[in-house]
């Protein structure tokens, strides 16, 4: 076989020029998936590792018999007609190459290898979700210029628009897809929380490793849910019209940091607790210290925040 260059229409083994020459070609008609992708066996890899002397080889090592191997892959596939010819994608069957996956030292998949002059540039093992792939791909190639939404975009616009069933039916199927990678899960009891399930999006919580279920992003969540249940409904906020009273006050920044609106929420808290330190027994600088604990001592706003705190009581 000969494989062509998606970037110039030129076979691999050929001189593609200078490269100004080849950053002309780039601009040519865009590629097709026949272009970019290349079953890997033993009569072509040789070809395949020269041809990483000229252009990038993204080799991706899988089984068919392995669903998150099928999810990867299809995933790449998409990917590399995506980045125009700035890699290749090559995919080769450790079941069927059993010899040529032992010299490569595959020993689980799936297992991505990127080739560059002949040689290992970097790589990567298990199926990881398509944002963490785009970030690893983009530390090597320029990011398209009009990359589509990830999955967890859209289920987080779908989320900002109210649309929380749309937002869920992502939400399950990554976690079906990737059922080791927890943030989804998390994120799901976030959608939970959002239909007012606030028990089931606990009960998710809880089935968690303790790691993961101790961790700054679960504890917000679980925040989220306690704060949900002492807060007023939005109904109820509405209710309380234009009052300015510590009362009304001290609700309305209850069911901001309900909604997950920290920063709202922590300035109305801290605003209160400069107006009336005496409200409800100190209860605007306790709930700041649950929300600290909550986000965790690291996050930004944790931080900000506590310095405030501490300039006004010092």
């Amino acid at each position: 076989m000969q494989i062509i260059d998606p970037r110039s229409g030129k076979p691999l083994t050929a001189d593609t020029g200078s490269a100004n020459a080849a950053a002309a070609d780039a601009e040519q008609a865009p590629v097709r998936p026949e272009d970019v992708i290349i079953e890997l066996h033993a009569g072509n890899i040789q070809q395949v590792l020269e041809a990483s002397m000229q252009v990038p080889v993204l080799m991706g090592c899988y089984s068919p018999s392995e669903d998150s191997s099928s999810t990867l892959l299809a995933m790449l596939d998409k990917l590399v007609v995506e980045y125009a010819g700035a890699f290749l994608l090559g995919k080769l069957d450790i079941e069927a190459n059993a010899e040529i996956a032992g010299q490569l030292g595959v020993r689980s998949v799936p297992d991505v290898k990127l080739i560059s002059q002949g040689g290992l540039v970097d790589g990567f093992q298990g199926a990881l979700p398509e944002k963490e792939v785009r970030a690893w791909l983009n530390r090597y190639f320029p990011a398209p210029g009009e990359a589509p939404p990830t999955p967890e975009e859209e289920a987080e616009e779908a989320l900002k628009a109210g649309n929380t069933a749309a937002a869920r039916e992502i939400y399950q199927t990554l976690m079906e897809q990737y059922p080791e990678h927890y943030a989804y899960q998390i994120a799901f009891a976030r959608v939970l929380l959002a239909e007012g399930q606030g028990n089931e999006a606990r009960d998710v919580l809880d089935n968690l490793p303790p790691e993961e279920r101790d961790a700054a992003p679960a504890r917000g969540v679980r925040a989220s849910i306690e704060f949900s249940e002492q807060a007023l409904s939005t109904e109820e906020i509405a209710a309380l019209g234009e009052r300015t009273d510590s009362e009304a006050q001290y609700q309305r920044a209850l069911r901001q940091v309900a909604d997950g609106h920290y920063d709202e929420g922590l300035e109305a808290l801290l605003t209160l607790m400069k107006q009336d330190r005496a409200y409800n027994d100190d209860a605007a600088r306790k709930t700041l210290l649950q929300v600290f604990d909550a986000l965790g001592a690291d996050h930004p706003l944790t931080v900000a925040y506590r310095r405030k705190l501490f300039a006004m009581l010092y």
